[in-house]
Order: structure tokens, then sequence, then C-alpha cells
């Protein structure tokens, strides 16, 4: 058997593996699980449930970064040991296992890259996501629906618990629009890169004729209200609705008016709630989203003004941000990183690990990110 060499691979993995690192500033890392371990130690801690879940969260997601790279820093030792031993006794099976142990932690490194790419102020937090139909009649609204399929197949794939809040069903096929929360660590940075608009090509089920349809779908990323963030409504600034639940066709979901929707009258902002069993519970998940969306509105104030100020006026996101062609091709593309897939099905079905890192490196990379 002739040597193995795999020196150039594992040359550019430890290039990748370095910058990781440095980004992620162990000692630092370790500063701050201390800290975090001495407040989770404080007896009475549990007290205050929320900041309880917050301490542990918090702290089991950097024990977990740690690991994590130190798993990865000995595992790297290890292979070029298994690299020597496979050459040293010309052993096939061995020089196998090297191959197998390189494909595995590029897969991880590559994971860990993207892992550290989300840094920004809200990247931790969880997501609300808002899908509605555009333009293309009972096509855009299936398109809808089969967006948020997509995206609770994704969350589901992913163990992040989701929750749906609102939908409104269209008199026809699909939705007009729906409201879900996916309430886990980094689903807001990793989901964000989702927001724009989505593009459909069919041969049309809802055309007699069964011509080629283009239809349009808008998804809205924002991330979800904490405790700790101060965002005030003044009670005049907002107006209540109260009205009954009901599901596809009008069929009642209750008896009672519990449904809530407000309508923040400075910014024209309205939600709406129907999940929940009684009007109270409703009125305040339907104002945790209008926090939420208030938050994301100050965000993009805030970094508009910053762009202003630094003279950059670029777009960084367009009005079509992905294709999906089910005819005369099949094909998933990304118009802002081209990352493409051509098993439209797989991606509907939450398949958008590829389509999201890509993504959170493009935004990392644009000048106007």
């Amino acid at each position: 058997m002739s040597d193995l060499d795999l020196s150039a691979e594992i040359k550019a993995v430890r290039g990748t593996f370095a910058s990781i690192r440095e980004v992620v500033n162990l000692p630092k890392l370790e500063t701050e699980i201390e800290e975090l371990e001495a407040k989770a130690q404080v007896p009475n801690l549990w007290d205050d449930p929320e900041l309880a879940q917050k301490v542990t969260s918090a702290l089991s997601r950097k024990q977990s970064q740690r690991n994590r790279v130190n798993d990865v820093a000995a595992r790297l030792d290890d292979l070029e040991v298994l690299i020597e031993l496979a050459n040293a006794e010309s052993d096939a099976a061995t020089a196998n296992e090297a191959r197998n142990e390189l494909l595995s932690l590029q897969k991880n490194i590559g994971e860990l890259e993207i892992q550290t790419l989300l840094n920004g102020d809200y990247d931790s937090r969880a997501a609300v996501i808002t899908i509605r139909s555009g333009a293309g009649g009972d096509d855009a609204t299936d398109f809808a629906q089969m967006l948020m399929r997509m995206y609770l197949r994704y969350a589901e794939k992913q163990s992040m618990p989701a929750q749906v809040l609102d939908i409104s069903y269209a008199e026809g096929a699909g939705i007009k629009s729906a409201t879900f929360e996916i309430d886990a660590p980094y689903a807001y940075g990793s989901l964000s890169v989702e927001a724009g608009t989505h593009r459909l090509v069919r041969m049309s089920p809802f055309n007699a004729a069964g011509k080629r349809q283009t239809s349009f779908a808008a998804v809205e990323v924002v991330p979800l209200i904490e405790q700790t963030d101060v965002i005030e409504i003044p009670e005049n600034d907002i107006r209540v609705d109260v009205f009954r639940s009901s599901g596809p066709g009008g069929q009642s979901v209750n008896t009672t008016d519990s449904a809530v929707r407000i309508t923040h009258l400075p910014t024209g902002t309205v939600v709406s709630c129907q999940n929940e069993k009684s009007q109270i519970q409703n009125k305040a998940a339907a104002l945790r989203v209008l926090q939420s969306r208030l938050l994301e509105i100050r965000r993009r104030e805030e970094e508009a003004t910053k762009k202003q100020l630094a003279g950059d006026a670029t777009a960084s996101w367009g009005d079509q941000m992905r294709s999906y062609v089910l005819a005369p091709y099949q094909m998933v593309k990304d118009l802002r990183t081209n990352f493409e897939v051509n098993n439209p099905d797989a991606v509907f079905d939450g398949d958008l690990d590829g389509f999201i890192a890509a993504g959170i490196r493009w935004r990392k990379q644009s000048p106007a990110a």
C-alpha cells in the first residue's frame, strides 16, 4: 500500500480551526463558564425561575462550545497519529479509518464555523417567523402553506420547539399568512437569513390548462422579545380587538371571542393570536410578538443610522432571495449565495441546512450585512 498523504487536507482543516479558536477565545470562554457556574450554585437561584433558566441555559451552551472545540483539537492530533500508524504498518483498514475521521472532522469544523459566526446582538434569541402570501392567487396561498410546513419540519428535525400562534386561511387553497415561534437558542441567528421574498415556479394544480405559474411569498423573521428588553408600549398606542377563532372554511375552533388582534397605531403593525385557550393568554402572546417586531424595527433603524454615518447605502437583501423551480426542471437556488440543490421535495420537507449555512457565511462576508 502506498503511503497515505492527507497533509494538504489537514493543513486546510487546521487553518479553519485556528480561525475558529481565535473567535471562540477559549481563555475568555473559560472565565465566563466559571462565572456562570458560580451563579448556578447560588442556593436561592430557583426562587427566580426565569433567571435560573437563563443562567443554566447560557452555562450549558458555553460548556458545549468549549467541549466541542477541545474535542476537535484532540481528534486532529489523534488523526495525524492514525495516519502515521497506517503508513508504518501499511494497513488499508487503518488508512480507511483515517479518511473517514477526516470527513467527520471537516463536517464538525464546518458546523463550529457556522456557530462562531452567529455572534450578532440578537443571534442567540428564539425566532418569530411570519409568512405572507404574495402575487399568484391560489398558487401563492398554497406556496405560503408549503413554506410554513417547510420551516416547521426544519424545526422538528433540529429538535427546536415550535408553536403556531396565528393562521389566516385563504378562501381557496393554503393560507394568507401565518405566525409561529421557534423557541430554541440561536433560532433567530440561523433563520434570519431566510427573511425575504421567496418565488415558486411550477405547473399550477389550480389552473385547468395546467400552465406554468409563478407565485411569491414573503418571510419575516424577528428575534423573540426577552424580559431584559425594554420595549414600552403605552396603552393609548394600541388597539385591541377580540374575535372568534376559526379554522379552514370558517369552522369555529371555540365558542367564545378568545382570539385577539392588536394594532400598534404609531407604526401600523398588526399582530393576531388565536392559538391559546383564553383571551388573556392570546393577548399576552400577541403582545410578545408585537414587542418582538418593534424590537426588530428599532434594530433596523439603528443599523440604517450606522450605515448612513458610514456612507454605505448598499442594500444587502434583494426583493427576491430564493427560487423554487418545479417545472420544467427541478431546482431550488438561493440568489444571494448561489447555493442550489436539485431536490425540491427534500427542501420542502425541511432540509435547509445547506441554505442556512451558506446564508450565514454570505451575510458575514457581505459589505452591507
